[in-house]
């Protein structure tokens, strides 16, 4: 009886070892690594409109409040352009400086969830409000000013943000790899 035991937990843990083995394998993927076209087996969202609303929430050297503005694709001077509210222009990334672009997407708590969360008696519905709020990151590497770093633009929706994305990588001359946007180096 003993014996059986033995040799029925020695099958067990030998399924369990090959069973955990099979599932580290890596994963198949449907894109070709060395392609450099922006455009993959994914349909392609319509091209940008020039100019989109947008909120700057930081990340450029020296410019470091939040604004409401608006982004603008500046194609004869090849860059992407913020402007402020009264369409001064605040700051520019070099399309040749972007070296990657994402967007990403946030569940947030309204204020108004917030205020009411704690209010006795509603607080628990009004604690489980979420909105999404969507972002297009880009991570830049400027070459001339030899500054780098990660900036942000909250948008409206996730078509206005699809179609931004996908029309600034096809301008920056960027390449896809999943869901980001990537420069590949030579």
């Amino acid at each position: 009886m003993l014996i059986t035991l033995r040799l029925l937990g020695s099958m067990v843990v030998v399924a369990l070892i090959a069973g955990a083995v099979a599932a580290q394998r890596p994963r198949a993927t449907t894109q070709d690594s060395n392609s450099t076209e922006v455009s993959t087996n994914m349909p392609a969202p319509p091209p940008a409109p020039a100019t989109v609303s947008a909120k700057y929430e930081g990340g450029v050297f020296g410019y470091d409040k939040k604004m409401d503005g608006t982004i603008n694709f500046d194609d004869t001077s090849q860059r992407l352009v913020f402007k402020n509210e009264k369409g001064k222009e605040i700051l520019f990334v070099p399309y040749n400086a972007i070296t990657g672009a994402y967007g990403d997407t946030h569940r947030v708590q309204p204020a108004a969830a917030t205020v009411a969360s704690h209010v006795p008696y509603i607080g628990l519905p009004a604690s489980l409000i979420k909105t999404k709020v969507r972002y297009l990151t880009l991570q830049y590497s400027d070459p001339d000013s030899k500054v780098s770093g990660v900036t942000s633009f909250k948008l409206e929706n996730k078509d206005i943000l699809d179609s931004v994305l996908f029309t600034l990588a096809g301008k920056a001359g960027l390449s896809r790899r999943g869901e980001i946007f990537i420069r590949k180096t030579s």
